[in-house]
């Protein structure tokens, strides 16, 4: 089985750092994983995205072009990115910044308040790992458990970031396993 997952929005929202921690919680199940990051030099502000692969077998391209899964941030990530998703595929919407669409019938699409909720936690740049929550709590991608040992990887230099981090993903992953209501 191999999952392409595309996280886009823009620099600051944390899209770079819940794409690590899904590749690092995939490793730490033993899985073949790449984790592909690209932004503009405005960081900041500019568009970010980021392709994870993870696969039980060799993956022959870190490039994701056809993701399985999308997680849009903002709605120029939800323009640019949705016509790739594979048909069938997943696509998770920041629906507190992109109050309209996606327009395919094709593809499962779940909208969260992601930005609003991580807003009720302190913290708006964990909207990210709340939709990453959502993601492992409808597919079983990776375990829960995984990615909540992940973020000792991840955040290792801001540990103080790490309770308001896992808040977000068990409230993502309740919605999830919910079915996204």
């Amino acid at each position: 089985m191999e999952s392409r997952v595309l996280i886009a929005g823009f620099g600051g929202q944390g899209v770079l750092s819940t794409g690590e921690l899904l590749a690092n919680a995939a490793m730490l199940e033993n899985r073949h994983v790449s984790w592909m990051p690209a932004y503009g030099p405005e960081m900041r502000g500019g568009a970010a995205s980021c392709g994870v692969v993870i696969a039980d077998d060799e993956i022959a391209s870190p490039v994701v072009s056809q993701p399985t899964a999308l997680l849009a941030m903002s709605g120029p990530a939800l323009a640019r990115f949705e016509p790739s998703v594979e048909p069938g595929g997943l696509v998770l919407v920041n629906a507190s910044l992109i109050p309209e669409g996606p327009g395919r019938s094709d593809t499962k699409i779940v909208r969260i308040p992601a930005q609003s909720l991580a807003e009720k936690l302190g913290k708006v740049q964990v909207a990210g790992n709340l939709l990453l929550g959502v993601l492992i709590g409808l597919t079983g991608m990776v375990s829960l458990d995984a990615v909540l040992a992940a973020m000792e990887k991840v955040f290792y230099k801001q540990k103080k970031i790490v309770p308001v981090n896992r808040a977000a993903i068990e409230q993502g992953f309740h919605l999830g396993l919910a079915g996204g209501a």
